[in-house]
């Protein structure tokens, strides 16, 4: 069992004809995680790492039946490219993106409350499930499976903390970067919950920052 993502995930890459999307979309790949396919206006019909790419994430979505997202795209279209999959009822959401206006993640904020969907993120890492799937970032060498659920705000710390469990034979069930800005999808207490109702989760690492009051929610759930 894990959270969020898993061998069944069907992943879309919003900007897979980027630089960065590319290349994050081969390592995806290459890991074993199900990329159905790329979304990138325009680019529609042409194909990119043996993947169809779609104008839209609606259109991507009716043709591969993609159930998650993940968003390498520059900060000032960013916040449009979480809209469009929200628009497309895609249930994972997850944004690498840096630098994105906080009005505009206002905006997205303010939209997502009244969705099904979840967001990750924005400028965070992204989430692994060790052997199953990755979506983000995170390196996937440094993680391993077993009994231990991981959550952070920092993605360095995040791969810091996974590597060292790992290397003392400690596995994880699903490793989660939620991101650091002051406005963004998911919080500690949301993940927190998620890993209490998994049964193959034993223990949780959390790793928090300085601001906000995110960290204190999740010691007054975890104290309950």
């Amino acid at each position: 069992m894990a959270i969020l993502v898993d061998k069944n995930t069907k992943l879309v890459v919003q900007g897979i004809t980027g630089k960065q999307g590319r290349f994050h979309a081969q390592q995806m790949i290459e890991y074993g995680t199900n990329v159905v396919g790329g979304v990138r206006a325009g680019k529609g019909g042409e194909w990119v790492l043996g993947k169809p790419v779609f104008d839209t994430v609606k259109a991507a979505r009716e043709a591969t039946g993609a159930n998650c997202s993940i968003i390498y795209v520059p900060a000032e279209g960013a916040a449009d490219a979480i809209l469009e999959a929200l628009d497309a009822e895609i249930e994972l959401i997850v944004c690498i993106t840096e630098g994105i206006p906080i009005q505009d993640m206002m905006k997205v904020r303010a939209i997502l409350d009244t969705s099904n969907s979840r967001l990750i993120g924005a400028n965070c890492p992204g989430l692994l499930t060790p052997g199953q799937a990755k979506v983000g970032i995170m390196p996937g060498y440094i993680a391993t499976p077993g009994p231990i659920g991981v959550v952070s705000k920092s993605g360095t710390l995040t791969y810091e903390a996974v590597y060292a469990l790992t290397q003392r034979g400690i596995g994880q069930t699903t490793c989660v970067g939620i991101g650091g800005d002051p406005i963004n999808g998911t919080s500690f207490l949301d993940v927190l919950q998620m890993f209490e109702e998994d049964p193959n989760t034993e223990k949780v690492v959390l790793i928090g920052e300085i601001g906000g009051t995110d960290e204190q929610k999740a010691a007054d759930f975890i104290d309950k």
